[in-house]
This record gives C-alpha cells, structure tokens and sequence, in this order.
C-alpha cells in the first residue's frame, strides 16, 4: 500500500508538471520575435490582405491570446498537436516519424556510456591515484568538455573520410532500401525482414553519431561511479567485509556495487532524457532525421505548432524518465518513499 501511494504521489506531481510545462511552452514560444506568417508566405502573398488573414485564421493566429491558450490546452488534452505550418501535416504525424530515429541513436549512445562509465568508474575507484586512474579520469574530463560539434566533425573526417572505417551520415547507405516500418528502428526492423546486411550496415551507422553523444554522458557516469564507490568502499559494513577475508572483486561486485550505482541510475536517466530531445547538432551534422533536425527546421521557419509539439516532447522525456527513476529509487531504497 506504502508502494502504490508514494507511487500515485509521483504521477500526480508529474500531471502537474505536463500542465505547467504546457502553459509554459505557449507563452514563449509566443515572446520569439518574428512572425510564422512573413516566414511561411511569398512576398506576392504577403501583398494580399485575403492570403494573409487565411493563413491567420487557418492557424488560429488572429484570435486573443487567452483564446489560443484555451484551445491549446484543449488540444493538449486531446493529443492534438496542430499542424505543422512548414509542412502542413500533423504534427503528431512528423514527430512519428523523426521520433523513432532519435530512440534508435539514443538507446545506443546511452548504452554505450553507461557500459564505458561504470566500467571506467570501477577501474578508476580499484585503482585509485594510480597512472590508470590518471588516464580515465582524463578521458571522463574529456568527454564533459569537449564541444559536440567539433567532436562529430573530427570523428568524421577521421574515421569516414580518412581511415573509411566506418559510413558517414544517414541512417542506411544507399545500396539498401528502407526497411519495413514496425518499431521505426531500422537495426530491429531489418532483423525482422531477415536482412543482416541492412542490419549490420544500420548498426554501423550508429557507431560514429553514438559515440559522439555518449561521450558526455560517459564522462558523468564515469565520475559519479567512481565518487560514489569510494564513499562506500569507505564504509563500515565493508571493512568488516574486508576484515573477515573477503576478496576484492567480491567485495565490489557482491557488496558496494549495488549500492554505489544507486546515484549514478540518476546520471542515466537524465542522459536518456537529454538524447531523447535530440541534440541538434550533431544530427544535423550526420544528416540524422530525428527530432533534432525537426526541430532545427522549425525554428528556421518560425513554425510555432512545431516547436510547441517539439518542446513539451522533450519536456515529456525529461519528465516520464525523472518520475522512472523516481519511482525505482522508491522501490530500492525503502527510505526514499518515507520523503
């Protein structure tokens, strides 16, 4: 019962949330300077009072503002984002499309640095001011630091153009077709058409756009795991672990593991979040049709649904993944549902 209150607590703070973060979205976007009508409209329509009040009226932008804000928290509750002004579709229907694309690169890219951040984490925490820690400590630094932008831009011209390791932007190479739709993700999806080739061939397509977004979160993984593991290492229970004889990787794996990665599921779930809004850069550089480039074509044309539909989308993964962790953490550690 104390399991489904405090888990009842954390989807109502997260309805809450979507409301404020709904109200929120509509009044900045409506503070961007520039108009979606001079953006959208040719110079010869713009010089037509009729063309122009049609394309006000069509996208609701000649009513007051208290009236566009009530039928966009109406919309929001039928799950009716608009249409896009730059595409004149759904905007439901464009997000269901880029979408899929962006899960895809962002499950690896997580995958990635949360098996290379505990992994470096652990390492790091074993060997502590050792030359190995050095080194891991320096690739976690840099990871954090170094622009994305520039690192996409060297791990291109290196692994694509120089050495030809791995294919460049996109999500397939040209020899193979689309697969199927199913889940959106073209690796599952060409393992259910039974073509390894496209899968392999989409698989390495993830490869250099993956590596370039897990590198920060790697870095933070790896820091928070080796921080948290010697603050355990350091506790009671595992000296008198250590005194009765118990061996070093038992110890870690067994004992102050569990325990240690409890903050670092946190650093995951907030990395998840930020690769699920799409970082916009990096798949712009590897011409990558997820919600990044969406997005970065929106705002290009002052398409205000859009952005609005892009931005509680992101808002939305921060939140459902924050309430996920939230929720774990409960399930974990009994202390948390007491707070």
């Amino acid at each position: 019962m104390e399991r489904l209150k405090f888990i009842g607590k954390r989807l109502i703070y997260l309805a809450v949330m979507l409301f404020g973060v709904a109200t929120l979205v509509f009044i900045l976007t409506k503070l961007v300077p520039g108009d979606p009508v001079t953006a959208n409209l040719s110079q010869r329509a713009l010089n037509d009072p009729e063309i122009v009040a049609a394309y006000r009226a069509k996208h609701g932008l000649d009513k007051p503002l208290l009236v566009q804000y009530g039928l966009h928290m109406k919309n929001m509750l039928q799950l009716d984002l608009g249409t896009s002004i730059r595409t004149n579709k759904p905007i439901m229907e464009e997000l269901g499309r880029c979408y899929p694309a962006t899960i895809e690169l962002a499950l690896f890219a997580i995958f990635v640095a949360a098996l290379l951040g505990i992994l470096f984490g652990i390492i790091s925490a074993i060997r502590r001011n050792s030359i190995l820690d050095q080194i891991v400590r320096a690739i976690s630094v840099t990871g954090v630091s170094i622009p994305s932008f520039w690192f996409a831009l060297l791990m291109l011209y290196f692994f694509y153009y120089k050495l030809q390791i791995f294919p460049g932007p996109g999500r397939l190479s040209n020899s193979f077709s689309a697969p199927a739709t199913v889940t959106g993700l073209y690796v599952i999806d060409s393992l259910l058409e039974g073509d390894l080739p496209k899968a392999l061939d989409a698989l390495s397509h993830l490869v250099l756009p993956g590596t370039v977004l897990a590198a920060f979160t790697m870095g933070l993984i790896t820091r928070t795991t080796r921080s948290n593991l010697l603050d355990v290492m350091s506790t009671d229970y595992i000296r008198t672990a250590k005194a009765k004889g118990l061996g070093r990787a038992a110890l870690i794996l067994r004992h102050a593991l569990g325990n240690a990665l409890i903050p670092v599921l946190t650093v995951i779930g907030l990395g998840l979040g930020n690769l699920l809004g799409g970082m916009v850069l990096v798949e712009t550089i590897f011409n990558w049709p997820g919600v990044g480039q969406f997005a970065y074509e929106s705002v290009l044309s002052n398409d205000y649904p859009a952005i609005i539909g892009v931005a509680l989308l992101i808002a939305l993964n921060y939140m459902v993944i924050n309430t996920v962790v939230d929720i774990l953490y409960g399930v974990i550690d009994p202390r948390v549902r007491c707070n």
